[in-house]
């Protein structure tokens, strides 16, 4: 059959036959990265409110609500970032007849927000325990905390993936008696969301912070390398 071959070839032409085991392949894997920390910030929003049958009413308590609070916080101002209080709601309510021939009353109602941002957590449960003198509404859960660096987490448990997609490149490779190459394709799986590594419990019965749970950054891709 060689015979035959070399019958069709062109002058000058070299041809090398190599074995079918020597000729390169390539393998498809996923490789997985996890990056796991505590939250060290904090998004934190207060909302001053009150009602009275008069409009004007309502919105001097809450005027004296803010007043108290921007005295009261004084000393964490500077600490506060992304900091907005600037924006007061005014609304009227109906509260419900609670017989067939009662007219309906009108309830004016006021509110004002704060919203901010903090990187020290030091400072949440004094800031809490103002905005509890006041009685100032509020809802604090695992959500609201976050990490200042979450996009340096994301890289790293990027690289973990891929690193752990060679790491695999290379096992089958070397039960197959052969090498790891270069990546053909590389596809990065979306979505790197912070995962709780145990169920978030924010709040102690006191309304203050007690522990903040760690979390877990994962990241995924799916590999193609050569084989050599």
């Amino acid at each position: 059959m060689l015979d035959a071959l070399k019958k069709h070839l062109v002058p000058g032409l070299a041809v090398v036959l190599l074995p079918l085991a020597a000729q390169a392949g390539e393998v498809t894997l996923t490789g997985e990265g996890a990056v796991k920390y505590t939250p060290d910030s904090a998004r934190v929003r207060f909302t001053a409110s009150a009602e009275d049958n008069l409009p004007a009413n309502a919105s001097d308590e809450v005027n004296r609500m803010m007043a108290q609070w921007r005295s009261a916080i004084d000393a964490y101002r500077d600490q506060l970032d992304e900091y907005n209080d600037a924006d007061l709601n005014l609304y009227t309510r109906m509260i419900p007849m609670q017989e067939r021939d009662q007219e309906p009353e009108k309830r004016a109602v006021a509110s004002q927000t704060v919203s901010f941002t903090i990187d020290d957590l030091a400072l949440l449960n004094p800031l809490l325990a103002e905005a509890q003198k006041l009685g100032m509404d509020y809802h604090l859960g695992a959500g609201n905390f976050y990490h200042s660096d979450e996009n340096g987490l994301q890289k790293q448990a990027l690289a973990r993936a891929i690193a752990d997609a060679r790491s695999r490149c290379d096992f089958v490779a070397e039960e197959l008696d052969m090498s790891c190459g270069e990546v053909v394709t590389l596809n990065i799986n979306g979505g790197h969301h912070p995962v709780p590594m145990m169920r978030a419990e924010a709040m102690s019965a006191g309304d203050a912070v007690s522990s903040i749970s760690d979390r877990e950054l994962r990241a995924s891709v799916n590999a193609t390398f050569k084989l050599d």
